[in-house]
């Protein structure tokens, strides 16, 4: 019987002697397992990336805000603010003014909130301070606002006017002190709606003094523990539900209520099945290519096996059994895709430490997915491997001595 060591000799001195035809039948299954190996490592970086652009929005963020004006009051802050498991909240208040620096006039929303929203969305000041409670005219102005809208860059203790309109076509113009600049975050996700790059800050309560309202377009809370950030939703949710007098059967209608509420593990989950319904696109595309590879290996070992046929006769002649002929030509076909595959999974690692360099992503590689690239090219060569063996192992000896 033909010993494995043997059979990988042979082997090797088939495919060494046809190194183009081997080569170029290897490069298909270099590209396919490339390929998958890439895309499995994108996948995961892109699932990583998400998560940290949530997280880096805010700590164990709760979310509510208004389908109805004039709906939030200082009573729902309360509701909210009273619900245990809630560390902080802040209402919001939206509106675009235009803002008038040295003269110049820019169109910039304007959002008012109260001190609590540093920590519930993770503010990191770029210099000075953010606003506080005690504040009246004071504001924390985006980093975009205050280098590039303007001509002149604003720095903290300059002066800004905010210009509001109201109803009836009227305006209402104060003037505020810059208290703080906000650092441009690393995320490009905007939580609860405001892009703090291009926003400035100012106390809730001196907005809604401006508009002349009391009332609030949203909520900005944060959970005390990320663990139980779904079961603290889901209690503020059911308090408000009370408050505005919808049924407790009626409680996960979101039509039935005239706010929306989400949280931190409700964007994660929307994102996380994002990343992988993408990756599992990419290596669904992936996996043609290695199609293609593998019907590459079957096609040229069924060339092989044509061209080999009188040995295969004059091996048959020396005692060789069926069994040996197989598990020559089938170790071939593995050596192959392995060899391919070792050289896939190189290639596909560049590729996606390239990748996600280029679009800032970070980069994950598992010693898993080496593992992985293996087991499937030697699933490929055995697969694509096993017809063309099987009909060599099949070959007559007297008509196999005949073939010319």
């Amino acid at each position: 019987m033909l010993k494995v060591r043997q059979a990988i000799g042979i082997s090797l001195g088939s495919i060494a002697s046809a190194k183009l035809r081997s080569g170029l039948t290897t490069l298909g299954i270099i590209i396919g397992i490339a390929a998958v190996v890439a895309n499995v490592s994108l996948g995961e970086s892109f699932n990583v990336f998400f998560e940290e652009e949530i997280n880096a929005q805010g700590s164990n963020f709760i979310i509510i805000y208004s389908q109805e004006p004039n709906l939030f009051y200082n009573n729902e802050l309360q509701i909210i603010k009273k619900t245990p498991g809630i560390s902080g909240v802040s209402p919001i208040k939206q509106q675009l003014g235009v803002v008038t620096s040295f003269s110049q006039k820019k169109n910039i929303d304007i959002a008012g909130v109260t001190g609590d929203y540093e920590d519930t969305a993770n503010i990191i000041m770029e210099s000075g301070s953010f606003i506080s409670d005690q504040d009246a005219f004071s504001a924390a102005i985006g980093s975009k606002v205050a280098n590039e809208k303007f001509d002149r860059n604003i720095s903290t203790r300059s002066s800004i006017d905010i210009t509001l309109r109201l109803e009836g076509g009227r305006k209402v113009t104060r003037k505020f002190k810059v208290k703080g600049i906000i650092k441009s975050p690393a995320t490009s996700f905007v939580g609860g709606g405001i892009d703090r790059d291009v926003s400035i800050f100012i106390p809730v309560s001196t907005i809604n003094q401006m508009l002349e309202e009391d009332d609030f377009s949203a909520f900005f809370a944060m959970s005390d523990n990320i663990e139980k950030v779904v079961e603290v939703s889901d209690e503020v949710d059911k308090r408000l539900a009370r408050n505005f007098g919808v049924s407790s059967r009626d409680i996960n209608d979101e039509d039935a209520k005239p706010y929306r509420i989400f949280n931190q593990a409700d964007v994660l989950e929307q994102t996380n099945q994002l990343a992988d319904t993408l990756r599992n696109f990419l290596v669904a595309v992936a996996l043609i290519s290695l199609l293609v590879g593998s019907i590459g290996i079957m096609n040229i070992m069924l060339v092989t096996v044509t061209e080999r046929t009188r040995e295969i006769g004059i091996m048959k002649a020396l005692g060789f059994s069926s069994t040996d002929i197989l598990l020559l030509f089938l170790i071939e076909s593995i050596i192959i895709s392995l060899f391919g595959g070792l050289l896939g999974v190189g290639v596909g690692v560049g590729g996606a430490y390239a990748a996600t360099n280029l679009l800032n992503l970070p980069f994950l590689y598992s010693p898993y997915i080496f593992v992985a690239g293996l087991i499937v090219a030697i699933v490929v060569g055995v697969a694509a491997g096993v017809y063309p063996a099987s009909k060599a192992a099949k070959l007559v000896p007297v008509d196999a001595l005949r073939h010319e």
